[in-house]
């Protein structure tokens, strides 16, 4: 996968989530001000959990916008034979079982998975674990990585 691609499609699908939460947030916003959940005594909380889920919505679409602002201003790096990984690498790594992975760094929307002609990659930031482990690593190199209680061998096996 090309990462100009793979950047577009971070981009559409930012977008499109923006879209969703700022919409879902106009909702809850309505819902908590509609003059129906007016509440009649202190145990009628309707109006106010949905004051709270609306708050929660606003803020994730405002976390959006900046990893759109982000992904429209970062410039996407070659790493030739030996160059340490940095922002922009999309990686293929390889654990102990042979299984292997695809990753890009981007500076933000950690956890996005993306799928372009069968090939699915996950977007980490370099706060993530992963992320934190491959800054500074070139082709070949190996290390560990530990979560959910156990530990996970991989290589570095593809930098692009």
């Amino acid at each position: 996968m090309r990462k100009e691609i793979l950047g577009r499609h971070i981009i559409h699908q930012l977008e499109v989530d923006y879209r969703l939460l700022l919409q879902a947030a106009h909702r809850a916003h309505e819902a908590a001000t509609h003059e129906d959940n007016i509440p009649d005594s202190k145990y009628e909380t309707l109006a106010l959990e949905a004051s709270y889920i609306a708050q929660g919505q606003a803020n994730r679409a405002q976390e959006i916008k900046q990893a759109l602002a982000d992904y429209r201003q970062v410039q996407m790096q070659t790493f030739p034979a030996g160059a340490p990984i940095r922002l922009t690498a999309l990686v293929c790594l390889e654990d102990q079982d042979g299984q292997q992975i695809r990753v890009f760094l981007g500076p933000a929307a950690g956890g996005m998975k993306l799928v372009e002609a069968g090939t699915e990659v996950m977007v980490i930031t370099p706060d993530s674990p992963l992320g934190e482990q491959l800054l500074g690593l070139q082709v070949g190199d190996s290390f560990e990585l530990f979560g959910t209680g156990k530990k996970k061998e991989y290589e570095i096996i593809a930098v692009d």
